[in-house]
Formats: C-alpha cells, structure tokens, sequence
C-alpha cells in the first residue's frame, strides 16, 4: 500500500505509526517548556515535575498504541505548499521551485533556499516512482484534512491519479476529522495529519474510503479551475477549496498586532497568529505580509535580526498613523 500525505510533519508520524507501539517502551530524550502568564521563571522542581509528566505520558501512549504496520518505503511526502503563489504548472517545475524557495526565505544563512532545493528534487523523484508503482496496480492511500496546504494537495494529486488513469479500487482516501471526542468527553481539534501523534493513525482507517472514478474526475477539473484562476493563495472556505487575495489573512495579522503595545516582537505577534486562529498557514506567510505592511509604512522596524535566526526576530514599532 503506497501511503501519500502533503506535510513533512505528517510523513515522519506517519513513518513512526508504523511499529510504534512494538516491544517494551524504552524511553528517550523528552524536552518540556514552561511559562507563566505574568511572566516568572519556573522554579527546577516545576520543569521536573513537567518533564516526569511528559515521559509518563509518553510511555502511556506507546503502551496503549496499535501499531500501523506497514514498511516506511511506502510513505511519500509531498510538501509542495501549493496553497500558497503560481500552481499553473501541471507537474512541479520552476515556478513551484520558486515558491517554495521564497517560503523558505524567512530562514537565515541559505538554509531556507537549501531545504527548498532538497524538497523540490525529492517531490520530483517520488512522484516518477509513485506513477510506476500505481501503474503496476499497487494501491494507494491519500491522507488529507480542510488544511489548505493538504486539502491543495490532494485536489492536486487527485489531479495527477487522472493523468495516469488510475481509477477504481485502486484508490481510497482518509480524511481528518473537523472533531472528535475523547474518552473524557472533551472535544480535540486537529487541523491537520501533521497534528497527529503516531499512535493515533491506526484509530482513522476506519475513515477510509474508495474513490469512485467520478469523484476523482471532479477533483481533477476543479484543480485545473483553479490553476486558470491562479490566485496568490488558495483556502478552505466552508469546506470548499477557492482562490483567495494575498490579503485573506491580513485582518486577523492586525487584531493581533493592535494588541501589542507601541513596539513590539514580531515573532510573538506570528506564533499568536498561527496557534490562535489555526488558519492552516505558516510562519512565513505571516512574515511576508507583515513585510507588506512596512513597505507600506504601517510598521516600522527598530532592530536588525539575528545572524542565526528566521528575518522575523526583530522589534517592530506601529506607525499609528498609516494603520
């Protein structure tokens, strides 16, 4: 069975679901953070006493895991953020390249560029080996969520399937739950598979379904709607994929940015964005049209940014008459 996800985070867990669970646990490096709201260092027995619960709740959870099975081989990661610039290239080519080589700008000393290089030549040599195995007849399953990047993903392989002619029982899908509730009865929201701990896998191949030729036929068409439409970015809205504005995300950018202070870390404001709203985007969208704002003199900013850290490590300062 040929496992196909659309995030590197969701490749790695999907690697690790496959003997987690096997043998006895046997423990390992666990690293915890603490804080406090009013912002007190945490005392030694409190990181320890957090860092006791960690490992226990880490040997619980690989003593009560179902291992997936599987050989890690068949797992493809396709990383192609294609939520995100120009999709108009019906296989990853320099435009794709590009992007991904701007997203990964954020990063200091070429190791953006670098990583982007890396990814691009692996999606490009696991595609050509996923079409020769889907044309000997092997199976595949599509692991995909309502998170852009993914559900893009999967418009866009969906698209390739119809290319290559791959039809029928050959192809079944798991899609990520909205919501789910947990033995305690409280309600726990993924947003994507990336989110999903490897002993968990096993409990969504009861969600698994085929997809019938007319499906994928309907996938592939709205994928090619919405390369001609080519929009700067691509969102799930109402559980459809549509073309979006550069500027979907910028109302929630400056909510979060009216609530600092005159100066203020651009960093913060970033994770508060991501972990708040789970809008599905990453660090570096963010930091893009924050860099927007500066170049149209909303921000100004105050300090350099580190040697060794993301260009979004700095102090900004509002400039009230422009927001």
């Amino acid at each position: 069975m040929i496992e196909i996800v659309f995030s590197d985070s969701a490749c790695g867990s999907l690697k690790m679901a496959q003997h987690y669970g096997e043998g006895k646990y046997q423990g390992g490096c666990i690293g915890v953070i603490v804080s406090h709201a009013d912002g007190r260092k945490p005392t030694k027995e409190e990181v320890e006493a957090a860092r006791r619960e960690a490992k226990e709740k880490a040997r619980l959870a690989w003593e009560s895991a179902t291992p997936l099975g599987g050989n890690t081989a068949d797992i493809y990661g396709f990383n192609l953020v294609l939520s995100v610039g120009d999709i108009s290239e019906n296989q990853p080519g320099i435009k794709r390249k590009q992007t991904l080589e701007h997203i990964y700008s954020v990063f200091p000393n070429d190791e953006g560029y670098q990583a982007a290089q890396e990814m691009f030549k692996r999606v490009k040599e696991d595609l050509k080996t996923v079409q020769e195995r889907a044309a000997v007849g092997e199976s595949l399953r599509i692991w995909y969520s309502n998170q852009p990047d993914e559900m893009c993903g999967f418009y866009w392989f969906m698209g390739q399937l119809n290319q290559w002619k791959v039809h029928g029982k050959q192809v079944s899908i798991v899609k990520l739950p909205e919501w789910e509730a947990d033995e305690k009865g409280n309600i726990l929201q993924k947003s994507s598979w990336g989110e999903v701990g490897p002993g968990e896998w096993h409990r969504y191949l009861a969600l698994q379904k085929p997809v019938p030729p007319v499906f994928e036929k309907s996938c592939a068409t709205h994928w090619q709607e919405l390369q001609r439409e080519n929009a700067p970015l691509r969102a799930t809205l109402n559980g459809q994929l549509l073309s979006a504005p550069e500027t979907l995300y910028d109302d929630f950018i400056f909510r979060e940015i009216a609530a600092e202070g005159e100066e203020f870390q651009e960093a913060k404001v970033i994770g508060r964005v991501i972990g708040k709203y789970q809008l599905g985007i990453g660090d570096s969208w963010v930091a893009f049209r924050i860099e927007e704002m500066i170049r149209e003199g909303k921000l100004e900013a105050l300090s350099a940014v580190p040697e060794d850290m993301p260009v979004y490590h700095r102090v900004l300062k509002k400039c009230t008459y422009r927001l």
